[in-house]
């Protein structure tokens, strides 16, 4: 399971003659297992955080120490192999391939890592019916709903059992029944152990998870826990 430490983070974008502080001297701890939400208006900094907790991008100052070890001092490569194993994604728009099916979606991962066929189809056969998709296992994205998109889209993230799950509004392009549905997922999954941090502009999801994080000008403005588990 994940355990995050930052310390003394920066990451300054130059946009023309002018500086822009994305992230200010963040310093933050999140435990394995937590399940954090990350608040904040447009432009607070909540997307450049998910991007660097996902070794997406490195920051200009500061240390990231991922279960122990300080990533920000890892080569591009070494940060590849980290968020292939350890860290899963899931999107507001999905970002699967069109060409591709459910199954095939699911499988790209475990590609990526040289797992053999048969270990590969027994995993997304497990996936498929995990996530309630075994009737849309040929069926290519634009031939599914947007619910059974999401669905196929952290079912591929999770493929590698990955020990962080970052998720960035991931209910956004789903009504509210699919996207209640598809949150219930989510939290299944951090129910087993997986540490889960969702950026989000919706305050009842937001709402939904033990802990917030207010962001505002690129710093943290608010850290808030809930008083205790609660029973969904």
């Amino acid at each position: 399971m994940a355990q995050i430490e930052l310390e003394g983070i920066e990451r300054i974008f130059t946009l023309g003659d002018s500086k822009v502080h994305a992230l200010r001297a963040l310093s933050l701890n999140i435990e394995a297992g937590e399940y954090v939400a990350v608040m904040g208006p447009s432009g607070s900094g909540k997307s450049t955080l998910l991007n660097l907790l996902g070794l997406l991008d490195r920051p200009d100052a500061g240390h990231y120490r991922l279960e122990g070890r300080d990533v920000t001092t890892l080569s591009s490569d070494e940060q590849a192999a980290v968020r292939r194993t350890r860290i899963g994604f899931v999107f507001q728009s999905f970002h699967l391939v069109p060409r591709l099916t459910a199954a095939e979606n699911i499988a790209l991962p475990l590609m990526l890592a040289g797992m053999s066929a048969e270990e590969r189809k027994q995993r997304v056969g497990r996936a498929l019916h995990d996530f309630g998709l075994d009737s849309r296992a040929n069926h290519r994205p634009d031939e599914l709903s947007g619910g059974q998109r999401q669905r196929v889209a952290i079912a591929r993230a999770t493929i590698m059992q990955p020990a962080m799950l970052l998720a960035d509004e991931p209910t956004g392009n789903l009504d509210r029944q699919t996207g209640q549905e598809v949150t219930s997922l989510l939290e299944a999954l951090n129910a087993t152990g997986t540490t889960l941090i969702v950026v989000t502009h919706d305050p009842n999801m937001g709402g939904r998870a033990h802990r917030q994080l207010f962001m505002e000008d690129g710093a943290l403005k608010q850290d808030l826990r809930a008083p205790s588990p609660r029973i969904r």
